[in-house]
This record gives C-alpha cells, sequence and structure tokens, in this order.
C-alpha cells in the first residue's frame, strides 16, 4: 500500500549537530520561492536525517518537498497569518518533551547535543515558526477532509493484494494520571506576588521590564511578555476570555489556567485579533505534594489489584488527564495519529513498562511529565497486542481510514500547487537546476 506523499517535511527533527551547514558544505541559495530561499544545507541536512529514520530519498526529492513547504509558508505571508510567539514555545517545548523521552533525561539531550536546552530552542525558532505557519496553509487547504466507511473500503480493495504492507506488533495503551495537587497555600503565595506586581504597573512601573525581570514563560519574558497578535481558538479558553475582554491599555486580574498564574494587559486591538502580553508565575509543587500523589496512586493500584475497580473506571473517577479522562485513558500515536504503538514509536520507560504485560494487566506506579512538563505519577495499562500481519481491514481500519482521508488530501493538494505554480514565482539552481521533479513545481 503506497499513498504518496507530497510533504514530510512539515515534521521538524531536531539535528544533533546544528552547524551543519558551516561543518559539512558550502552553504548557498540553490533554490528561491517568491522572497524565500531555500539552502544547500537544508536540503543535505533533511537527507540525512532521513537517512537516520531508514528513510531514504535522493535530494531532488527531498528539495522538491521543501520547495512545497516553501509555497505554504509564501502563501501564508501573504494571506497575513499570524504564528504567535505561544504558539511557538508550544510546539518546541512538546518536542523538547519528546526528545527528552527519548535520551531519558534534559542532561543527555543537552550533552548529546553539545548546548543547553534554551539554546536549542533559540536555534530552531525560525524553523518552528515556518513550519507552523506552512501547516496552518496546508490545513486550510486539505485540513476538512472526511471520508465514509464505504471510500475506505473501496481504498483497501483498490491495493492490490501483494501490495498490502506487513505490520509489525502493535499495542494499544491506556494510562490513569494523578498530578501532585498544589496546596492553597502555595498558590496563594503566587497571587500575592502577582498582586504586587499588578499594583506595580498601576504605579506607573512597565508591565514589559516587570514581564522580563518576573515572567516563567521563557518564550514571551524576553519579548517583554508579548505574544503577539492572536485570534480567538488560539489560547486556553481561561485566558482568552479574559484577554478578549480588556479595553484600552487594561491589565486583567489574576487568570488561572492549566499553565499557572497570570495577569495580561492589551497592547493593541486589530478587528477580530488582539496584541496583548503577561506574565506568568506558577505554582510550584513540593515534595509533599509529591508524596501525596504517590500515596493516592499507590491506593488506586490497590484497589485494582483487588479487583474492587476496572481500569476504565478507575481513569473516570481518579484521573487527571483531561485529555484521556472518557476515552478510558486510551493513548494516541501523535506520529501517526492513531491509538496503535509500535515499539519504535515507545519512549524507553514506556517500552520497558510494558513489554511483559499481557493484554488487560497493568503497571505499578510510574513517575513521567505531563504534556505541560509536570511532574505526575500513571499507571499505564495494555489494552491490546497485535501479532504482525498484513493490513486489513478488521485489524487496521483507523491506519486505512487516515490513508484514505490522505490520498483525498493530496489529490487537494496536487491541485493547489498546479494552480499556484502559475503565478508564484519559483527557481531552482545548480546543483539541482537538471532534477526532474514528480510535480514539476518550477516555474519557467
Amino acid at each position: 500500500m503506497k499513498v504518496t506523499q507530497i510533504i514530510i517535511v512539515l515534521t521538524l527533527v531536531i539535528s544533533a549537530n546544528t552547524t551543519f551547514a558551516q561543518k559539512n558544505v558550502i552553504d548557498k541559495v540553490v533554490a528561491v520561492v517568491a522572497n524565500n530561499p531555500v539552502l544547500l544545507s537544508q536540503v543535505k541536512f533533511q537527507t540525512e536525517q532521513l537517512k537516520a529514520q531508514s528513510v531514504i530519498k535522493n535530494e531532488c526529492e527531498i528539495l522538491e518537498e521543501l520547495l512545497f513547504q516553501k509555497m505554504l509558508y509564501t502563501q501564508g505571508q501573504l494571506d497575513s497569518i499570524d504564528i504567535s510567539e505561544k504558539q511557538i514555545d508550544a510546539e518546541l517545548d512538546r518536542r523538547i518533551r519528546y526528545y527528552t523521552q527519548q535520551f531519558g533525561s534534559e542532561e543527555e539531550l543537552e550533552k548529546f547535543y553539545g548546548k543547553s536546552v534554551d539554546k536549542i530552542k533559540d536555534d530552531f525558532r525560525d524553523n518552528v515558526r515556518e513550519t507552523l505557519l506552512a501547516q496552518n496553509v496546508q490545513a486550510k487547504i486539505s485540513g476538512n477532509i472526511t471520508v465514509t466507511p464505504a471510500e475506505v473500503r473501496k481504498f483497501y480493495n483498490e491495493i492490490p493484494v501483494d501490495s498490502l504492507p506487513f505490520i509489525n506488533s502493535e499495542v494499544e495503551l491506556a494510562h490513569l494520571v494523578i498530578e501532585p495537587p498544589i496546596s492553597a497555600k502555595e498558590k496563594q503565595a503566587v497571587r500575592d506576588k502577582l498582586t504586587k506586581l499588578r499594583d506595580r504597573v498601576n504605579a506607573g512601573e512597565d508591565f514589559g521590564a516587570l514581564a522580563v525581570a518576573y515572567s516563567e514563560d521563557p518564550g514571551s519574558a524576553k519579548l517583554a511578555g508579548d505574544l503577539g497578535f492572536l485570534g480567538r481558538g488560539q489560547l486556553v479558553p481561561e485566558f482568552e476570555a479574559a484577554a478578549f475582554a480588556l479595553k484600552g491599555k487594561e491589565i486583567t486580574q489574576i487568570v488561572e489556567t492549566q499553565f499557572g498564574f497570570h495577569i495580561i494587559q492589551l497592547i493593541e486591538r486589530r478587528g477580530e485579533q488582539i496584541n496583548v502580553r503577561h506574565i506568568l508565575i506558577s505554582a510550584k509543587t513540593s515534595g509533599e505534594d509529591i508524596s501525596l500523589a504517590y500515596t493516592k496512586m499507590d491506593s488506586i493500584y490497590n484497589l485494582l489489584q483487588n479487583d474492587s475497580l476496572k481500569f476504565d473506571a478507575a481513569v473516570l473517577k481518579f484521573t487527571t488527564d483531561k485529555e484521556t479522562k472518557y476515552s478510558g485513558g486510551k493513548l494516541t500515536n501523535q506520529q501517526t495519529g492513531t491509538t496503535k504503538f509500535e515499539n519504535t514509536d515507545l519512549d524507553q520507560q514506556t517500552f520497558y513498562a510494558v513489554d511483559k504485560l499481557k493484554v488487560g494487566e497493568y503497571t505499578k506506579p510510574i513517575p513521567f511529565k505531563t504534556n505541560e512538563g509536570k511532574n505526575a505519577y500513571r499507571i499505564l495499562c495494555l489494552k491490546t497486542r497485535s501479532e504482525p500481519h498484513r493490513v486489513n481491514l478488521k485489524d487496521d481500519y483507523q491506519r486505512l481510514q487516515n490513508q484514505a482521508i490522505n490520498a483525498k488530501q493530496q489529490t487537494i493538494l496536487l491541485s493547489w500547487i498546479k494552480k499556484k505554480k502559475q503565478t508564484m514565482y519559483i527557481k531552482v539552481n545548480e546543483p539541482y537546476a537538471n532534477c526532474t521533479f514528480k510535480y514539476n513545481l518550477t516555474t519557467k
């Protein structure tokens, strides 16, 4: 089963050697889309990254994918789509958490890259901004695509039997999470600190200067707390409601979100978008809080062991993970969009925790970090484990559904490319001037 992929470059892979361009090639511009260049180092870098993942593509194929990303990015610029610093920070944090899990700790990650996590983030900020903008445009072009069960069956039946791929053993996992509770005393201490900062601003001190000095949001603090222009739906609900209610240069009362406590100041309103700055301070968990979380998790584990409570019911009753609370704790593979994980999709801690489990069994409480980077405990449950097999409708419907949607999206994207390349300047230079591109992206 082969579904043509127009683009894979939109999933950023952080390089172990971000000075690749300086050390390995004499860098130069090898292509241009409008005013946006593609560098030789980018082509070489992406080729090496894919090779490290056992994906072999020649440099002409890589360049074509980079050209497509630049087309999307250019369209985003033309459409004046804004990517906020908050979005960039969230994406960088998500990727750093993923790589931290792969390496085992932030210290090992920093050792491998030869630089601090903050420096890694700084090096890739512009790259992530471009990636998110391109993804935004791609989603507008082909994001709201669905397929019916009949279309999935048709898609499957059109695949030659000898082309059906072999699927490795996969697992489906669920988890029950307990985050350490933060004491009322700690929360009040944070509120008191923010109240004093708010009073200082109202007395005439500069909000931006205080954000630089006190905000715990690493992305916006160095920008005087500025989050850029944002529309509705781009912020967590509590923050959005408070921010959009502001007038003039008003400052909110203290706002609590999943990230901590904020005060927010309106800088400018432009139509349906606002530009705000904020100061974030997070309440910290103490050793006592962490011990309480473990004690609670251990009690839940004993209930499960004694068969006093089924896992799904325990998740619904106790988990602090809102995203999985109503799905029995079922985890989603962020790389594939399905609930199935191959061994290579799991971080080391998770793999070793579930490797010897039988279906329906669960682990003892183990420490882990939430999507917000908070320390927590969880119990993992093995829901299913499949044997290696050829893809089929019964076992792999979700996978086939995603592939059918993807095929539809590719058709729409190809149509967009065909239209846009007539009006968007695209030029390819040596050493790739003689490349034969599958989608004929260059304009004459």
